[in-house]
């Protein structure tokens, strides 16, 4: 099963956007979650990216901002690309 939920605070404010064909709302938007504190070492974060489809989209750019701590649950979704380098670039993202 694929699934994740993770709580963080964002990076910045959410990107709306909408698809070109069927104009469905997708927000975009980066999430740092904090790690686990060992003993000795700086606690540090990981920054995720997170995207949401539909309504829920909406309502991210409407409601939440930089800084705003938040809780998400979805799938994790990897992918890749090439750059303009024409290096290829794999992508981990959560889907919700």
């Amino acid at each position: 099963m694929n699934s994740v939920v993770l709580i963080g605070r964002l990076c910045a404010d959410p990107e709306l956007s909408y698809t070109p064909n069927t104009q469905t709302a997708v927000c975009r938007f980066t999430l740092a979650v904090d790690r686990p504190k060992r003993q000795g070492e700086d606690q540090g974060a990981d920054f995720i990216r997170i995207t949401v489809w539909g309504k829920q989209a909406e309502n991210c750019d409407r409601y939440i901002a930089k800084g705003r701590q938040v809780a998400v649950a979805g799938r994790i979704q990897t992918g890749s690309y090439t750059d303009r380098n024409g290096q290829k670039v794999y992508t981990a993202d959560v889907r919700s």
